[in-house]
């Protein structure tokens, strides 16, 4: 079934979307103003406010829209019906070495946590929000090689989920303050030797 074509209205929308998010993840969300939008857009302040109230909506938006989709390229169809969660998590690691964003960027996520979370409770509720459901893939996934038998028994699916996603985290939030591509592949390693810890 093919996706139908959005109006251009809709179009418009998710241009600003998508140009905002690359301008917040390279600059950070308070530093990006709405001339910097309008500007890599060419829209015009009319444009941005018919469909965002405020700049803070755009953040929002950019939560509940935007990295779901990455989410889903990244970690929810790889790890769907997968017998082998732990492969497949660091296949998905070897993945973020060709992203050089990754590098010079982090984590989308957790910058906003980072910047947003301690001072404004909206953003920090939905960056909670996707933790959680990023965590409990996960976990879902490990409670799926137990089933199958490629993941210990003894392992506790939702800990061990945590500690991955928040290593993962900080691994792409310090490969981005040394700006250093090898800082990233010898912290993405460990977090491979700590997956082999669980396999059954």
């Amino acid at each position: 079934m093919q996706t139908p074509e959005l109006s251009p209205s809709a179009q418009t929308r998710q241009l600003i979307l998508e140009k905002a998010f690359a301008i917040i993840h390279r600059k950070g969300f308070r530093s990006t103003g709405l001339s910097d939008i309008l500007r890599e857009t060419g829209f015009t302040k009319g444009a941005f406010y018919h469909h965002f109230s405020s700049k803070n909506a755009l953040g929002h938006a950019i939560l509940d829209e935007l990295l779901p989709v990455f989410s889903q390229k990244y970690w929810i169809t790889p790890l769907t019906d997968t017998d082998d969660p732990i492969s497949t998590l660091q296949h998905i690691l070897g993945s973020f070495m060709t992203d050089q964003d990754s590098v010079v960027c982090g984590c989308p996520l957790n910058n906003l946590a980072v910047e947003m979370a301690p001072v404004d409770e909206e953003f920090r509720t939905r960056i909670d929000l996707s933790y959680q459901a990023w965590i409990h893939l996960i976990a879902r996934a490990f409670e799926a090689g137990q089933a199958a038998g490629t993941v210990a028994a003894k392992v506790k699916s939702t800990e061990a989920a945590e500690f991955f996603v928040a290593a993962f985290a900080g691994c792409r939030g310090y490969a981005k303050v040394r700006q250093s591509a090898d800082s990233l592949a010898r912290c993405n390693e460990s977090l491979s030797r700590y997956l082999e810890t669980l396999r059954a």
